[in-house]
């Protein structure tokens, strides 16, 4: 036991002065700082720490309008409008109705409430009263609801299985609102991992899906979270999964970076196996996602998720160019997987940023030689 707490005594010491590094033929080393040969990510335009937006993976101009227009006003019209304008089987309105309903939950967080003052996120609760039947209003209703389970309780207590409950009657009402749109069941995958369904009861909801939108990518990640060790599955199951959705994905498809998005389920607590992230799994699944990044349609929502994990692990396998390559196509924007597991996913995305950087300057890299 003392070993691993020194490791991570080691490990969150070098995250502190990650900012503080120079390149150095063959290597990276940690400088004071303020040091003059310290690698510095403004070089390369990125932005600063304090201005990525934990919102979102990617840009979504209008989702942003809105959403500040929402939140500054309390009025809930202009994000039912932007909704029932959004696709219903495409991956924009999954996404947009997660950040709502994140926004929401967030408010509610920050303001609880209380003899004088209002509630956070009482827009929501306004869309909801004033237009029951609006399904883009459903839907985040029961997003929010199963926000607000794995936020505010512990999984198995009585708190989250009722609010899970709640959640599911609510995605059953978004469902009946919207016949053909695949968001309500695909928030009801959660619901399911929560309320640990049967397989039967998993897979009737997963063809439900199907018959939707058979290659919605932001179905087939939370679907995998289900078959993963950690809860109704195993690492066999969850790669399983995710190789028979990337061997069905039709050109153009993101699904092909499924396996990677599994590898990362899976990752050991403390890895001391040298060489882990250049072994052949991680290899593999990192060059389909690579491979499905460039047959990608343009404009893919999917993409950064994709980008942003590909960044995560050609950092750790020490493949720094590759990592540059990819941060430019995401930074400003940090809400997606690794980043949103930890407690402060700005901080972590620029750890990660900061030793992209000077590892690629360690190896001959320059702002000049960056493509654009």
């Amino acid at each position: 036991m003392e070993i691993l707490w020194v490791l991570t005594a080691v490990v969150l010491l070098s995250f502190v002065l990650l900012p503080f590094l120079r390149r150095r033929r063959g290597g990276i080393e940690q400088v004071p700082p303020g040091h003059p040969d310290a690698a510095d990510p403004a070089d390369y335009g990125f932005v600063r720490q304090e201005e990525l937006d934990v919102r979102m993976p990617g840009p979504d101009q209008d989702l942003l309008d809105v959403l500040d227009l929402v939140q500054r006003t309390q009025d809930y019209r202009a994000a039912a409008q932007l909704l029932a304008g959004t696709e219903a089987a495409g991956e924009l309105r999954w996404q947009r109705v997660q950040a709502f309903a994140g926004a929401a939950s967030l408010e509610l967080q920050q303001r609880p409430g209380g003899v004088s003052e209002t509630p956070g996120g009482q827009w929501l609760r306004v869309w909801r009263a004033e237009a029951p039947k609006d399904a883009g209003g459903a839907a985040v209703h029961a997003e929010f609801l199963v926000q607000q389970a794995w936020r505010t309780s512990t999984p198995g207590t009585d708190e989250f299985r009722i609010i899970m409950e709640e959640a599911r009657e609510s995605c059953g009402r978004a469902a009946l609102l919207a016949p053909g749109d695949p968001v309500p069941y695909i928030t009801e995958l959660s619901v399911a991992r929560g309320l640990a369904y049967s397989r039967p009861e998993f897979e009737q909801l997963w063809l439900k899906i199907l018959d939707r939108a058979p290659t919605h990518m932001g179905a087939h990640l939370a679907a995998l979270h289900y078959w993963c060790e950690k809860w109704q599955g195993s690492r066999e199951l969850a790669m399983e999964f995710a190789e028979a959705a990337a061997a069905r994905a039709p050109r153009g498809s993101l699904l092909a970076a499924m396996p990677l998005f599994a590898v990362f389920e899976h990752l050991p607590e403390v890895n001391l196996v040298r060489g882990f992230y250049q072994s052949e799994v991680v290899t593999k699944a990192v060059h389909g996602a690579l491979h499905a990044l460039h047959g990608a349609r343009p404009g893919d929502p999917m993409a950064a998720h994709v980008r942003h994990l590909l960044v995560f692990f050609l950092v750790r396998s020490e493949r720094w160019a590759e990592a540059m390559n990819q941060l430019i196509h995401v930074d400003g924007h940090v809400g997606a997987l690794p980043w949103i597991l930890s407690e402060d996913p700005a901080a972590e995305f620029a750890v990660y940023r900061a030793l992209a950087v000077a590892g690629y300057e360690a190896n001959g890299g320059s702002p000049a030689t960056l493509p654009q």
